[in-house]
């Protein structure tokens, strides 16, 4: 299922699962964080639309399971639900697809922290309403990649590490340690 980029490198920093959720396509991405951010790994899972719902999920969860048991995982960054009042139907499925996700987490033993899409894309591009070619070129930039990630959960996924790279790695542990001390 999952589908590698690149190989991990032995240096040291925290390693970080970012998580586009999706019953068709969900979409990961595996990034080192320290001074500097490293890709490790980013891909998809790809699920079957032809199944019940209940083999989806299923499946879903192999596949996050298969990544989570692949690294050294120290978080899980996952997108927060948010949901469209024209289409309620597609937020509680999307729901259902977090729920596994966040529970294939906690059954590794890890903490998962939430992120609002608007926040991640105004984060990376400076735009809240970004659109999906935007930030693929936003990722393909930070993480110095030949070409943009694709597709663009791809890219989802590793905002989303991204962005808990940015609020909790070492560039905002020292900025809340020079805000202590003045």
């Amino acid at each position: 299922m999952p589908r590698k980029m690149t190989n991990p490198s032995p240096h040291s920093g925290q390693i970080i699962l970012g998580l586009d959720p999706g019953l068709a396509i969900t979409g990961y991405g595996v990034i080192r964080s320290h001074l500097k951010v490293e890709l490790i790994e980013a891909g998809v899972i790809r699920i079957r639309r032809d199944q019940p719902l209940s083999e989806r999920l299923k499946e879903l969860y192999a596949g996050v399971m298969e990544v989570l048991e692949s690294y050294p995982i120290n978080f899980v960054a996952i997108e927060q639900l948010y949901s469209h009042y024209e289409r309620p139907r597609t937020a509680i499925l999307m729901g259902h697809a977090r729920g596994v996700l966040c529970l294939a987490a906690a059954n590794s033993g890890k903490t998962v922290h939430s992120y609002e899409p608007t926040k991640v894309k105004k984060l990376l591009t400076g735009n809240g309403r970004a659109p999906k070619s935007q930030m693929q070129l936003a990722i393909q930039q930070q993480l110095f990649l030949k070409e943009p990630p694709d597709p663009p959960d791809v890219a989802d996924a590793l905002a989303i590490a991204l962005c808990h790279h940015f609020a909790t790695g070492p560039v905002a542990q020292l900025l809340k340690n020079a805000r202590k001390t003045h």
